[in-house]
């Protein structure tokens, strides 16, 4: 049974800030050598310098600040949590939107983003593009809690949110997102449950080789390079999350579960792999962006609930038929840093394509990396939509 929606607003107790700060300055740190760098994975050196941030300066409290300041809601659906930003708009004509974020990220993902679209004129936009926002907390993730029992898969995980867009009166609406964003809301208007989306806006499209070997002739040569940089990330293990927590997630999160630091080196080394930052995560983030992202997890004690998901859509797969074309309108936008970048041809298989942008910068994490890039393709997408 699912309980009707009810306001939400994070107040984490002191003493957890407290317990992490004890912790922080505890830490038994890695033997490193001199001047290697990246090159082993986390760099100590930078991740002393950031974790000494995190004990001294981090505020939490301003984090929670922003969260509140948007507006936020829960409802409980079979026993589980489920959280999400409601931003509504000022504007009467705004389009419901439901943008949903990816691994490793949190709803911190879009934080850039969530004023700009509920409130455009105030950003020099046009009020015809402004947007009611929904971002929720996937089930696992950040506010929305560890999952409760098995189960939770991106099936399941779909269906709570379209359950969660029927409840706040919303029976037409856009849906966006990328990573488990891009997969979910694809599963969901798969389903009967997405009978509502009248347009999908993904950054990182499914999609999967043509069964013609020779297909590949006729890519870009930036198509090209999109698969050899996959195949680099493969090869590097920068996404060696992917079959260790598809096949044994709780391996490693205990250790992450137990160490804010642990977790910090986790989290910051893929935000640093994934992302247009040229090697200098802060490039890309401010350290402030990083740990709003790294103590959600840490504060919620989801990085195992989290990994678990990869566990569950693996069954899914397994005992799913073929799923269906994407009929609904779908936009693309590919940035070049993203860490798999699919051809379009390979996503047409899958998808109705309308809109298709190839970006000039930005990473796996476009709405904090490159947000008016972001905002502007996604209004784009939906104007003639509305």
């Amino acid at each position: 049974m699912a309980s009707e929606i009810a306001p939400f607003e994070v107040h984490v107790p002191e003493r957890e800030l407290d317990d992490l700060r004890g912790r922080l300055a505890r830490t038994r740190w890695l033997d490193e050598f001199s001047d290697s760098g990246w090159s082993y994975g986390t760099s100590r050196r930078y991740l002393e310098e950031l974790c000494w941030y995190w004990r001294t300066e981090f505020d939490w409290r301003a984090c929670e600040a922003r969260l509140n300041g948007f507006g936020q809601v829960e409802m409980n659906v079979e026993g589980q949590r489920i959280h999400a930003i409601h931003a509504r708009s000022p504007e009467a004509g705004a389009m419901p939107l439901l943008l949903v974020h990816g691994w490793p990220g949190s709803v911190f993902e879009f934080e850039k983003v969530v004023d700009p679209l509920r409130d455009p004129v105030r950003h020099g936009r046009r009020a015809s593009d402004a947007f009611h926002v929904v971002c929720p907390s996937i089930p696992g993730y950040g506010f929305s809690g560890p999952t409760v029992s098995p189960g939770w898969n991106v099936r399941r995980i779909s269906a709570a949110f379209a359950l969660l867009m029927h409840r706040l009166g919303y029976q037409r609406y856009g849906a966006a997102g990328g990573d488990w964003g891009a997969i979910t809301t694809t599963d969901l208007v798969r389903s009967d449950a997405g009978a509502g989306v009248c347009g999908l806006y993904l950054t990182m499209p499914l999609g999967e080789p043509p069964e013609d070997p020779g297909a590949e002739a006729g890519l870009s040569d930036s198509e090209r390079q999109g698969l050899r940089d996959w195949a680099a990330h493969q090869a590097a293990g920068t996404v060696i999350h992917h079959p260790l927590n598809t096949t044994r997630p709780h391996t490693m999160a205990f250790a992450m579960n137990d160490s804010p630091a642990g977790l910090a080196a986790w989290l910051v080394d893929m935000y640093r792999s994934f992302s247009d930052c040229a090697g200098d995560v802060e490039r890309s983030f401010t350290k402030d962006e990083l740990l709003a992202n790294v103590t959600t997890y840490w504060l919620t004690r989801t990085i195992g609930s989290a990994a678990r998901l990869y566990y569950e859509w693996a069954r899914q797969k397994r005992t799913s038929p073929r799923p269906p074309r994407v009929e609904v309108p779908t936009g693309c936008a590919i940035y070049p840093r993203d860490v798999r970048r699919v051809p379009r041809s390979w996503a047409e298989q899958l998808y109705s394509i309308t809109h298709w942008t190839d970006m000039p910068a930005g990473g796996h994490f476009p709405s904090l990396e490159q947000p008016e890039l972001f905002v502007s393709d996604l209004s784009a997408f939906f104007r003639p939509l509305r």
